[in-house]
């Protein structure tokens, strides 16, 4: 019998073991991310990124989750997936109320929201990104 498949994030788990450089890892964690997003069903995501726009991270990923719950759990499945890859020490805020979680990577920064809340802060405006400049959208 087969084993079961390696989820988008599991794969990308294995790839972060050892980035050699900031640009392979800043890619690893924003690869292991998106992966851990789309295996939970995060909706809407975006990927934004900021190199050269802001010192203070080089990605940001916005995504929506479809309740508190669900954000909750986005949240605290990415931030083991973050430890298991060796990426533990990230900064969270908005847990557990989880209308808006913020997980600080020191490279990516993930915001997740619920649906309201999202379209109230409206955080893709700030960058200037809008449906035709996202660069990725999954869900």
């Amino acid at each position: 019998m087969d084993p079961k498949p390696a989820s988008r994030a599991q794969k990308a788990a294995a790839r972060a073991e050892a980035p050699q450089d900031i640009d392979s890892r800043i890619t690893a964690v924003g690869d292991l991310i998106l992966g851990r997003l789309d295996d939970d069903k995060a909706q809407d995501v975006v990927f934004i990124d900021l190199k050269g726009k802001s010192p203070v991270a080089d990605s940001l990923i916005v995504a929506s989750g479809r309740s508190q719950r669900h954000v909750g759990a986005m949240a605290d499945h990415l931030l083991r997936a973050l430890k298991e890859a060796g990426y533990g020490k990230c900064r969270v805020e908005g847990l557990p109320s989880a209308d808006w979680v913020l997980i600080d990577t020191g490279d990516v920064i993930v915001h997740l929201f619920r649906p309201e809340v999202r379209s109230f802060y409206n955080i893709e405006k700030i960058w200037s990104v809008d449906s035709a400049h996202r660069g990725l959208a999954v869900g």
